[in-house]
């Protein structure tokens, strides 16, 4: 599969200027009928009803058609619906799965409060499941021998002891079973405001380098997904060990801009992946965001011009914007407006 593939290089040749684009399709993991997007007007306004699960599966046809993410994440419900599906038959694009809902995920439910509340670690799937869909060790369907592992540290001793042990757990149940996994590992959800990034940014390093001194070579992840907390924090992490694969996750929807700007600000961070959910899954033309992904991180353009040429696209195509091209081009990350690239 390409990612692994992609992975084994950037190992093997720290020097090596691949990166891999990946498209985290398991949002339904923390959020419930909004999931996978708002119903738009011709005028781009919301019309108060939401896209369903059947609209998903398509988006899920047409990336693995467009064939440019390296790797896509789904929850164990749709990934089992679309191997099922044949979707991914021929697909060089790799399967992962979400394998873990820690509370502080559930940003997306309707009227919860469960992001004001330090994280607790929890875990919906059974390993089993994500191997094969069932717990009978006789059958012969595959689905993925892939997952992602989320941990929150909140800086409170009985909360992060909880969730390294939730962690260890998983570990060792997965390295028994032959499960392969990546860690991500999400800033702090109560308390950041009040940290600058920069500090913000060294305890969570911290963290990260001391849950994995433990683990043997057997048991560690196949790569890191975290936060941009500045390029400084990133090439702190990304030069510790040349041998520990980092990506970013993408976050919150942000505009165009945002997008164009991570990417870029990720792989001149020394970042060997790019991990986007909402900003692929919310734009007008999620197909156009992922190939202009591509072209800038392939140094083909500047996150300007990409910001350009999608709205061009959206115009030409007669798909209205959700937000006008002025504001689109603007870079409203706060992290972001510290290292933007020439216009």
């Amino acid at each position: 599969m390409r990612l692994y593939e992609k992975l084994t290089q950037f190992r093997d040749d720290p020097s090596s200027k691949g990166f891999a684009i990946c498209d985290a399709k398991d949002g339904d993991m923390g959020a419930g009928i909004t999931t996978f997007g708002p119903i738009r007007d011709a005028k781009a306004l919301e019309t108060g009803k939401y896209k369903n699960r059947t609209d998903f599966m398509q988006a899920i046809r047409e990336v693995v058609r467009q064939d440019i993410v390296d790797m896509m994440i789904l929850s164990v419900s749709n990934l089992e619906r679309a191997v099922a599906e044949g979707v991914f038959n021929g697909s060089a694009i790799t399967l992962a799965a979400r394998a873990n809902d820690t509370t502080d995920v559930w940003m997306g439910i309707r009227n919860g409060t469960y992001t004001q509340h330090p994280s607790r670690p929890f875990r919906s799937p059974a390993i089993e499941h994500i191997l094969r869909g069932s717990l009978d060790s006789t059958s012969s369907r595959r689905l993925t021998d892939l997952a992602l592992y989320s941990v929150t540290f909140v800086n409170d001793i009985d909360r992060d002891f909880a969730t390294l042990a939730a962690y260890r757990e998983f570990r060792l149940e997965a390295e028994r079973l032959g499960l392969r996994h990546f860690l991500e590992v999400f800033n702090p959800n109560v308390g950041s405001e009040k940290i600058d990034h920069a500090e913000l940014g060294h305890y969570v390093n911290d963290c990260i380098i001391a849950t994995l001194a433990g683990v043997a070579e057997a048991g560690r992840p196949q790569f890191l997904k975290v936060a941009f907390n500045g390029p400084a924090v990133l090439e702190e992490l990304v030069s510790y060990d040349p041998r520990l694969i980092v990506g970013v996750l993408g976050g919150s929807a942000g505009t165009t801009r945002d997008a164009m700007e991570l990417v870029l600000a990720a792989k001149r961070g020394g970042a060997r992946l790019a991990l986007f959910g909402r900003k692929i899954r919310l734009a007008e033309d999620p197909l156009s965001i992922i190939e202009l992904m591509r072209r800038v991180v392939d140094d083909e353009v500047l996150p300007t011009e990409a910001v350009k040429i999608y709205h061009d696209r959206l115009k030409k195509n007669g798909v209205p914007p959700v937000r006008p091209f002025e504001n689109d081009i603007e870079v409203t990350d706060p992290v972001l407006k510290t290292c933007i690239s020439p216009a």
